[in-house]
């Protein structure tokens, strides 16, 4: 009979072990309601270019690929209680989130940029949007940025677990405009039916220290081993240029070069 100590070790080893050691899987987590980066087709199937590159970043590194579902704002502690192994969904690298979590080096970057009917005369600064309504992504650098930026000088910002909801807000007149990555709103919401009359206004925003330096995978502090070889199958796939023809097909003209 094992002794009690034994099967202690090997109850704390089972719990913390990840997928990749017994089946040389990669477990990704993700919030699949952010087209064109995550979402479902019709089917139930994901898709977009997350989910593209994850694929390409797992064969390159001779992984297999899974995927698990949460709400973006339950991203981190998921990842730290060990539900999977690394978060894929267009998550910015933050000097807020590194205090958490660990990540590898950022593979793409894409511009912030607000939403609004085209008519509104609505910019993206504290003064236009003074008593408006701006709805953002819980969770998001965005939400982060429209608080901090924002928020002080009289914008209500409204949170959303889902961006989805705040597209119906937005054409329901309940919010004045949103925040969100330039991809995002432009496939998820300005190129449908219900964008009709909306559009881009102003510039992107900027705040380096808030909104990041790129988009990469989130890991747990200490995954020393993972990070090494997702970074190395991050540099195949950027040399194939992988990375680039996935931004043409799902981005359009908008440049992600990491600056």
């Amino acid at each position: 009979m094992k002794s009690l100590k034994t099967l202690i070790a090997v109850g704390c080893l089972l719990a913390a072990g990840s997928s990749l050691a017994a089946e040389n899987t990669l477990r990704f987590g993700l919030e699949a309601l952010y087209p064109p980066f995550e979402s479902k087709s019709a089917s139930g199937k994901l898709e977009g270019f997350d989910i593209d590159l994850g694929n390409a970043v797992c064969a390159a590194a001779q992984l297999k690929c899974s995927w698990v579902e949460t709400s973006f704002d339950s991203l981190i502690p998921a990842l730290k209680a060990r539900k999977f192994d690394a978060i894929n969904s267009a998550m910015n690298v933050t000097d807020q989130r590194r205090q958490a979590i660990d990540f590898t080096d950022s593979i793409y970057q894409v511009p912030n940029r607000l939403i609004a009917k085209a008519d509104s005369g609505l910019l993206p600064d504290a003064k236009s949007l003074a008593g408006k309504h701006v709805g953002v992504l819980q969770g998001s650098i965005q939400e982060t940025y429209a608080k901090a930026h924002w928020a002080p000088q009289g914008v209500d910002v409204v949170s959303y677990q889902d961006q989805n909801q705040a597209y119906l807000d937005l054409t329901a007149g309940r919010l004045d405009a949103t925040l969100v990555m330039a991809p995002s709103g432009q496939s998820g919401f300005l190129a449908h039916p219900d964008g009709k009359g909306f559009a881009f206004v102003g510039d992107a925003v900027s705040d380096d220290k808030i909104l990041g330096e790129g988009i990469a995978f989130g890991l747990r502090k200490g995954d020393d081993a993972l990070k090494k070889k997702l970074n190395d199958a991050i540099v195949k796939v950027k040399q194939q240029g992988t990375v680039t023809a996935l931004a043409k097909k799902y981005f359009g003209d908008i440049d992600v070069t990491v600056k």
